[in-house]
């Protein structure tokens, strides 16, 4: 017999006997979110604490010898492109599930593709918004939250700031479906006390840093509010918060984990070298997620030990020059654990994943251990895993944890 002959008969022996894994294709998870524009750090902070830690599994085995790989889109925090991503990760790139999508505007404009490609058991998971859409009919059974929603977020910080007198609360939110669900969480719980919002302000999505947001200011001080609770995202509510002490509106503001603790931080500091001003004072942050300073969680060390060893990147073609990779942060910190979930449902699936089991695998989930110090459960009726929110400060360069509110009592 030729060699010719022999060489595709010894290959094909060869194919048959290899292991498995290593003939294995990759697990194919879908991303869209903000890598551009205003709200950039969300995204990729976002991204790089999941890569840490699906780094890691990846080079020890995978997933029974799969890999797992995020398939990324840029859709710079607006619906249109998020839809376009979404149509293409289900149709062309044959997502196994979407993950990490960032943002309440453009997550809630594809949850109607969830709905019609229900044929395909397309499920969304994780998502960097805390909006009520996704939690309720008809589109909560195709979405797995893992973090607190908005409503628990306004809730808490309504409830902390009554309690230590301060019932005048104003609201400064973006214009979109983001905004107005964080400005439902506020009315809902001042109605609890029998309160209203004294004073609300405006701005739109895309706004930059740059702008000037002294109208919005004047709003909110002719309201005589005693708090106010923003809704928005870092470039815009640092530029709100260096305005208003401009303007001598020197009492607490808070804002939601959504706007991106660190980012905002590096901009108040900026603006504060700048002016020679403090722009630090009187700042709260709910957070979903504990402390990446909380060395006593298991999740944390390995968070702080993953990120240092693998040193994560955005990808490439999808993200601007000169953005600078955080160390740490609330953001990545989620992705991190939102990744770990991820593994934990890819797991407990066993060899061979499929999509129709998805939903069975994770509704059956109860007291799962990310290592947090929080169990997490979902179920038929339950697809928010965690309801617990946290408390920051702004003390020195960076947010750390709030253990109690004394300082802002009237």
């Amino acid at each position: 017999m030729s060699d010719n002959r022999i060489r595709p008969i010894i290959f094909l022996i060869l194919l048959l006997f290899l292991p498995a894994r290593l003939l294995a294709e990759n697990i194919v998870i879908g991303m869209s979110a903000a890598f551009t524009g205003p709200s950039k750090g969300l995204g990729i902070e976002l991204y790089r604490g999941s890569t840490a830690y699906l780094e890691h599994v990846n080079r020890t085995g995978g997933i029974y010898g799969q890999k797992i790989v995020i398939k990324a889109y840029d859709d710079g925090y607006n619906p249109i492109p998020a839809i376009r991503n979404t149509i293409k990760l289900i149709e062309q790139d044959n997502a196994f599930l979407l993950f990490n999508y960032v943002g309440t505007p453009t997550v809630t404009r594809i949850l109607p593709l969830l709905k019609s490609y229900k044929e395909k058991f397309v499920y969304l998971f994780s998502p960097f918004t805390g909006a009520e859409p996704l939690r309720q009919p008809p589109y909560g059974e195709y979405v797995f939250n893992l973090r607190a929603s908005y409503s628990d977020e306004t809730e808490g910080l309504v409830d902390n700031f009554v309690s230590a007198g301060r019932s005048r609360i104003a609201v400064f939110y973006q214009a979109d479906a983001y905004g107005r669900s964080g400005w439902d969480g506020v009315k809902k719980a001042l109605a609890k006390f029998g309160l209203k919002m004294v004073g609300e302000a405006t701005y739109r999505r895309g706004a930059e840093h740059s702008q000037n947001f002294k109208a919005q200011v004047d709003l909110i001080r002719k309201s005589s509010a005693d708090a106010v609770i923003s809704i928005g995202s870092y470039a815009v509510c640092a530029a709100f918060i260096r305005d208003a002490r401009d303007a001598g509106l020197n009492i607490p503001i808070a804002n939601l984990s959504f706007v991106g603790s660190e980012s905002m931080a590096e901009l108040l500091l900026q603006s504060s070298r700048t002016a020679g001003k403090d722009y630090k004072k009187d700042l709260i942050n709910s957070q979903v997620v504990p402390s990446y300073q909380d060395t006593a969680l298991p999740a944390v060390q390995e968070y702080r030990q993953l990120m240092r060893k693998y040193q994560p990147l955005p990808p490439r073609d999808l993200t601007e020059a000169g953005y600078t990779p955080l160390p740490y942060s609330y953001v990545s910190f989620e992705g991190f654990l939102n990744a770990k979930l991820l593994v934990e449902v890819l797991k407990r699936m066993g060899p061979g994943p499929t999509k129709s089991r998805i939903k069975g695998i994770v509704e059956s989930m109860n007291s799962a251990d990310l290592g947090i110090d929080a169990p997490v459960t979902f179920g038929p009726h339950l697809h928010q895993g965690l309801d617990k929110v946290y408390y920051t400060t702004m003390k020195g360069d960076r947010f750390v944890p709030l253990s109690d509110w004394q300082g802002w009592e009237k």
